[in-house]
């Protein structure tokens, strides 16, 4: 496991071996150059507050959360929001946003990001690609390099939030962008989970990333939890949480649970189409379970920006 960038192994533990960034690490300069540093915050000054979604298994329905938790901010159309998707070998957020086969426009201030909303905006690699079906072979230090480029050369303008969709895993791509971002500010981290073991055992491994590199952990989802079926209302577990589910494990390491999220047929359905669920069935249970989650994160990230400015 990664030993954490503020780590007197950092660089030099075994973990360290073939990760792009061991030579940063190891020469104690895990964050951005001043000068880069100073880039990053002149460009990221005007973003509010900064959530990035994490999830230690594939499959489990992070980018759907992103995308969802996107569209749930942007119902406020007072609130300026950014989807960033930084899943460079995966970028769905495209297709789930319905914006599949839009093209990166560049203008005097840099990158211009695609909107679906007036105030939802959206960056990802997928729109750098010819086709949809083609695939994204790199290594390390050129994802690194675009991770960078997202940062600093896309023009956000003025966003009151910044969710930012990451691969599965704690890999190369988490260890950059939180380092990127130390130059400037991250609310926290939002980590999903389905209920069954095989699914838990990576996301203790996520919790355990986010406190050795001391990124804020605004709590845990936990996505496809039971099925209530909509003719005879009985209700399945098609993850059986064989474990006690996301709601003992948050227990056992003192981590906030943001909510559980039903399964509904109907958001594959809305996902495929490029639509919002949550303006597609605004009375599912899983609609409103969606709501209570994205108002606690609202609330959790006011609280930080609240205790911010009292500091200052």
């Amino acid at each position: 496991e990664c030993p954490g960038t503020g780590s007197a192994q950092a660089g030099r533990a075994a973990a360290c071996q073939g990760c792009p960034n061991q030579g940063l690490c190891a020469a104690g300069a895990a964050g951005p150059d001043p000068a880069e540093a100073a880039e990053l915050r002149a460009r990221l000054r005007a973003v509010r507050h900064t959530v990035l979604v994490l999830s230690g298994k594939g499959g489990v329905g992070k980018s759907t959360f992103s995308a969802l938790l996107a569209h749930g901010l942007a119902a406020d159309e007072t609130k300026q929001v950014a989807l960033l998707d930084i899943d460079i070998c995966g970028p769905s957020i495209p297709k789930i946003m319905g914006l599949e086969g839009e093209q990166v426009h560049q203008s005097g201030s840099g990158w211009s990001p695609v909107y679906v909303e007036e105030n939802l905006g959206v960056m990802s690699v997928g729109f750098l690609l010819s086709s949809p079906d083609d695939a994204v072979i790199w290594r390390g230090p050129k994802k690194n390099g675009l991770i960078k480029q997202f940062l600093r050369d896309v023009d956000w303008g003025e966003v009151d939030y910044l969710i930012v969709d990451t691969p599965p895993g704690t890999s190369d791509e988490h260890l950059s962008i939180v380092q990127y971002l130390s130059a400037t500010h991250i609310d926290g981290a939002v980590i999903v989970t389905t209920p069954q073991e095989v699914s838990l055992q990576d996301v203790r491994k996520e919790i355990n990333f986010c406190r050795k590199v001391k990124l804020p952990i605004i709590g845990v989802v936990e996505n496809m939890s039971g099925f209530v079926c909509p003719k005879c209302k009985n209700e399945s577990q098609i993850f059986p949480p064989t474990t006690g589910g996301a709601e003992k494990m948050c227990q056992n390491l003192n981590v906030s649970l943001l909510g559980k999220v039903p399964l509904d047929p109907q958001i594959g359905k809305s996902c495929d189409r490029g639509q919002s669920f949550l303006a597609e069935a605004p009375e599912s249970p899983a609609t409103l379970s969606y709501r209570n989650i994205i108002q606690r994160i609202q609330e959790y990230c006011e609280q930080q920006h609240f205790k911010e400015e009292k500091i200052m």
